[in-house]
Formats: C-alpha cells, structure tokens, sequence
C-alpha cells in the first residue's frame, strides 16, 4: 500500500505497523520513539488521520492516563476496545 501523508504522519503509521499485537503505547511513547518527545498532540493528530485502521494499529495507542483516547476506524472507541480486547488488552 502506498500512503499518502506527511512526513510526519508516515514517520507515526510506519511506528505504529511495529507495536506488537497484544500491546499498547501512549501518544507519548511514540512520539519519544520517532524522536520527537514534545510533539505527543501531533502524534494524536496524525494517528487520527490513520487512512487504514485496523492494518496500520493505532487502537493500540492510548492516552497516558490508561483510557482510550478516540479512534477515527469504522465503529469508533467501541470498536477500539473491541480490538483490544480481542488482543487480551484491558484498558480503562
């Protein structure tokens, strides 16, 4: 598939294609693991404009208080938790 984005945004859906099933990062962690650490509000912004939920992952990004955040795929946060939970992931 070839994505059409930002920089910025293929930097965060390459990231997010690598986060293992079963487990969860923050918008935090990844903006840290892409190196930029204070750009955590873009990182949410950019795995909102995902143009491929589930393939590319970000329901398993949430906040870092442990709740959801939103998601922009087909069937919104209940589909996130849907996804989750199908992965043993528990979140608030």
């Amino acid at each position: 598939m070839n994505l059409k984005g930002t920089k910025f945004q293929l930097k965060v859906w390459n990231y997010l294609k690598e986060i293992p099933k079963g487990k969860v990062k923050t918008y935090l962690e990844v903006a840290k693991a892409i190196g930029k650490p204070r750009a955590f509000r873009a990182v949410a912004n950019a795995v909102g404009k995902n143009p491929d939920p589930p393939k590319i992952p970000c329901h398993r990004v949430i906040r870092s208080d442990g709740s959801l955040g939103g998601y922009s795929g087909k069937g919104g946060i209940k589909q996130k938790r849907r996804l989750l939970r199908s992965e043993k992931v528990f979140v608030k």
